[in-house]
């Protein structure tokens, strides 16, 4: 006797399982750029989201059918990156092909939620399709394999060097990616047409390739594009911030002349750790835009903590579902899940604290920087930092040790564990030295 599926599946149970993967997808992409949220905080709400996307997968594939494979054509990214997510790690034979149909026809917007969901996946559940569309498949396909393959340490087919010459910034920017995850070191000819690009993701994929690659001359092109302030020399500050030392601060300092180029500045400045750069944002602290991100920068290099008499007011809770746009990119808002400092209460315990710390000496968190105390950072500090600092252990380590740490917490969890058993050399002098004055 043949029971129909639909009279044993409940399908509303379904139904809802995705709805709630979706959102907690989105809560869950938001909780990797939180300011104000801790690695070992993140793994709650992304146990919700797993156990979600695990009852789609056993569902089996009358669900995958039904409810998954309809929402490929969703205009939703979190619910395109859900089913993607889950349709493949279900391993059901039509799966692969049916992402590939849907993303020839897709536009940027769903190529990239799709992307992320390949990136997510086990490598083991990766379509074979990534390796040959390098070869025959659209501009767009081809930028999208090579980035989910780079983002799995898995080697291309065909060599990145054809790809990184072929003049499409987006299929250049992806390769040099991928080089710069597979620890393919490039010649530096290959390189200078990509880091005098206008495309600011291309040039910022160069940057990493050329420093992983042990072109030192990288830094002093590091330095000419933070000068040039346009376009966008948010990475190049960020480099020049970690890697200069204190004598980056004056180069710092000169780039808040332009307004719109201030929240960038007082975030490269977090990641200095030195007294200059603690007390340039120090002035800054009343400033009514970047205020927040000054206070942020001066706490990670001091130590203070930015709670009762430090706090001017608290931050607003953000309403997920709210419409109004973060007027300044990527960084949060004024109140914006970072609190609102008290300027004249900030500088009067800095005026104590001050001779407690040495101006040729880094500092992260009030202590002084060390591999060790650096290292675990990766575990304390708060998640939208993580990113920047993990960056800064890839070039240290010389690409030894590459944390994704846009990836589930239990993965970058089990990535950090490594570092308990494993001895890592990290560059401990500061990463430009003798190359920037």
């Amino acid at each position: 006797m043949h029971l129909r599926t639909d009279l044993i599946l409940n399908w509303s149970q379904y139904e809802d399982h995705l709805d709630e993967a979706t959102f907690q997808w989105s809560q869950w992409e938001q909780l990797l750029r939180a300011p104000d949220e801790l690695l070992a905080e993140v793994t709650a709400g992304e146990e919700r989201l797993l156990a979600r996307l695990d009852a789609l997968v056993l569902g089996g594939e009358p669900v995958a059918a039904r409810l998954l494979k309809p929402a490929l054509t969703s205009d939703e990214p979190e619910r395109l990156s859900t089913a993607v997510f889950a349709l493949l790690s279900g391993r059901w034979h039509w799966g692969p092909d049916a992402v590939l149909g849907v993303l020839g026809e897709s536009g940027p917007e769903e190529v990239g939620a799709m992307q992320r969901a390949l990136e997510l996946l086990e490598p083991s559940a990766l379509p074979a399709w990534l390796q040959s569309v390098l070869s025959r498949g659209s501009l767009s396909l081809q930028a999208l394999a090579l980035d989910v393959l780079g983002a799995h340490s898995v080697n291309p087919e065909l060599p990145l060097a054809g790809f990184i010459a072929s003049g499409v910034p987006s299929v250049a920017a992806a390769a040099l990616r991928a080089a710069a995850r597979l620890r393919v070191r490039l010649d530096w000819p290959l390189l200078r047409q990509p880091l005098s690009t206008t495309e600011p993701s291309l040039r910022d994929a160069a940057l990493i390739a050329a420093l992983l690659s042990g072109h030192r001359e990288a830094w002093t092109t590091c330095r000419e594009l933070a000068l040039a302030r346009d376009p966008a020399p948010g990475l190049p500050m960020l480099l020049m911030s970690m890697g200069a030392g204190p004598g980056a601060v004056p180069l710092l300092r000169g780039l808040l002349e332009k307004p719109e180029l201030r929240a960038d500045v007082h975030w490269a400045l977090g990641f200095n750790g030195h007294v200059a750069a603690a007390e340039l944002c120090l002035e800054h602290l009343g400033d009514e835009t970047v205020g927040h991100l000054a206070a942020e920068a001066f706490c990670a290099i001091t130590g203070l903590s930015l709670t009762e008499r430090f706090v001017a007011a608290p931050p607003e809770v953000e309403d997920a579902d709210s419409e109004e746009p973060l007027e300044y990119g990527r960084h949060t808002v004024p109140g914006r899940g970072l609190p609102v400092p008290n300027p004249e209460a900030i500088r009067a315990w800095w005026k104590e604290a001050r001779k407690q710390f040495e101006p040729a000496v880094r500092y992260l968190r009030g202590r002084v920087w060390t591999p060790t105390v650096f290292l675990q950072s990766l575990w304390s500090e708060p998640m939208r930092r993580r990113h920047v600092l993990a960056l800064e252990a890839t070039l240290r380590s010389q690409g030894v040790f590459q944390l994704r740490t846009d990836v589930f917490a239990r993965q970058q969890l089990a990535s950090l564990e490594t570092l308990r058993t494993a001895a890592l050399p990290l560059v401990s002098r500061p990463l430009a030295e003798g190359l920037i004055s």
